[in-house]
């Protein structure tokens, strides 16, 4: 394929992936509603990813990293990432009493359960905007997804 401006069947293709695409729409959605929630929460010194795997610890505790991973569908490097950030503000830790073998399961700390009290109030104003933004149809069917792939055990 050369490169410069598309020609034809090209063409066609673009406008067909740009006005269709789930892929873009949803990573769309994804950046708007992240960044509705970074902002919020900002003023604690977290992220919306931290955030919502703060979350997901405090869930699922005790749990190894490969069961957050899995129960969250996010890729081993993406999460060591964002619980290197976690582990780092003291806001999880691995449970010492639960060590077996190479397994070290997470747990919150009284930091990071005082974070998600503090940070709540934020959270819900974002999360208002978030669904003004999507609409209640959109927010709707956004749960309805999401929770029925959190329930899929092939997921976990």
């Amino acid at each position: 394929m050369e490169t410069g401006n598309p020609q034809g069947a090209e063409l066609d293709l673009i406008e067909e992936i740009g006005s269709t695409c789930v892929l873009m729409r949803t990573r769309l959605i994804s950046r708007v509603i992240t960044a509705i929630h970074d902002e919020a929460l900002q003023p604690f010194g977290i992220g919306a990813a931290q955030f919502v795997l703060l979350v997901v610890i405090g869930k699922l505790e005790p749990a190894s990293r490969a069961q957050i991973g899995r129960y969250h569908r996010q890729d081993r490097s993406t999460l060591s990432r964002n619980l290197k950030v976690i582990l780092a503000d003291g806001w999880a830790e691995e449970d010492p009493t639960r060590v077996h073998g190479r397994i070290r399961p997470l747990v919150l700390t009284e930091a990071g359960r005082a974070l998600l009290i503090r940070a709540a109030p934020a959270w819900r104003k974002a999360q208002a905007e978030a669904k003004v933004v999507l609409g209640q149809g959109g927010t709707d069917a956004v749960m309805a997804i999401a929770n029925g792939i959190l329930s899929d055990p092939a997921g976990a």
